[in-house]
């Protein structure tokens, strides 16, 4: 079972979704690869997943209001194993940096793979605590999100990192 919060921040209403083993989505209005809620559970205090959307949500707020720079839930993220390693190897990126999207293919050993490794970071289910939005254009310049370019330029300058 999914259950989720809806979740207000700088960047519009978020939808958290959570198994009972932790985070398994985070989706702004009109994600671009969003499939819907159908068959997921409004979370009440009473369901098992509902530890992890209260801490997420917690977790979320400090880190736009700038006291929290890693995030530390669990993660329940469903995708194929090349996906979950482009996914994990995101996770590396340290908060006010950004990589190209060639070098994230490099970082994963697999510098000929740019088209799959940019396909699988624009699926990735956790926005922002996965951050794929400091993934940027060899160029420097803001390409691919898909929660909006404007979502990911506000997410970059608050963790004080310069694009074109």
């Amino acid at each position: 079972m999914i259950y989720y919060i809806e979740h207000p921040s700088p960047v519009g209403i978020l939808l958290l979704a959570a198994t009972g083993q932790g985070i398994a989505g985070i989706y702004f209005e009109e994600h671009k690869h969003f499939k819907g809620k159908d068959g997921w559970q409004a979370a009440s205090a009473q369901s098992a997943a509902n530890k992890h959307l209260q801490e997420t949500a917690r977790q979320l707020d400090e880190y736009f209001s700038g006291r929290r720079t890693e995030f530390d839930v669990a993660l329940d993220m469903s995708g194929t194993a090349f996906q979950r390693s482009v996914w994990h190897e995101l996770s590396a990126i340290p908060f006010g940096a950004s990589v190209s999207y060639a070098q994230h293919a490099q970082r994963l050993g697999n510098p000929k793979a740019l088209r799959a490794v940019g396909s699988a970071i624009g699926k990735n289910p956790v926005s922002i605590i996965v951050p794929c939005h400091r993934v940027i254009g060899s160029s420097g310049a803001v390409t691919g999100y898909a929660g909006g370019l404007e979502r990911k330029r506000f997410l970059l300058a608050l963790e004080g990192v310069v694009v074109n």
